[in-house]
């Protein structure tokens, strides 16, 4: 008797979980749904410094559809000339955005976005941004697959050679 009361309230806390993590991440983009803030869950993107964090709320990023993401960088973070190939759409949810155009860093070509400001970006637009002021959050709304590429293949942090492991 104990053993099937203490099953069943694993089954029902499983149940419970579920329902709260389920709807933690990746809104289908055909239904209702919600996520608050405090359940949104943040993940290192391996094309970003290892420092910024990404979430996915919305849809399937790999995959062709719409999306919706949200990019935490901390500040003095620069995330190097790169490009992606879809047309985004930022919309700056804390913090100062600094963003510039170009296929090389230049402080000079930044302009500041405070927050609720909103920036279209064309597909295969190379830019580039900074936490300059200190950290910042964006959200962006596109259509995936979700792709980017760095301009100079070095600055791409997938590509940054591994320190060797000591042999002993």
């Amino acid at each position: 008797m104990k053993r099937t009361k203490n099953l069943l309230m694993l089954c029902c806390l499983c149940v419970l979980l579920r329902a709260f993590t389920s709807h933690a991440q990746g809104l289908p983009d055909n239904k209702f749904g919600d996520i608050y803030s405090e359940n949104i869950k943040w993940s290192p993107f391996p094309a970003f410094p290892p420092e910024a964090r990404l979430a996915i709320l919305v849809g399937e990023p790999q995959k062709n559809g719409p999306y919706v993401i949200r990019v935490r960088v901390p500040a003095g973070v620069i995330l190097r000339p790169h490009i992606h190939p879809e047309n985004r759409i930022y919309t700056v949810i804390s913090g100062v955005f600094y963003i510039g155009i170009g296929e090389k860093f230049d402080a000079s070509k930044l302009t500041a976005y405070p927050p609720g400001s909103v920036v279209v970006l064309p597909g295969n637009t190379p830019h580039f941004h900074w936490a300059k002021s200190g950290s910042y959050e964006t959200q962006v709304t596109a259509n995936g697959p979700l792709g980017i590429s760095y301009v100079n293949p070095e600055d791409d942090p997938r590509n940054k050679n591994k320190q060797p492991e000591n042999v002993h």
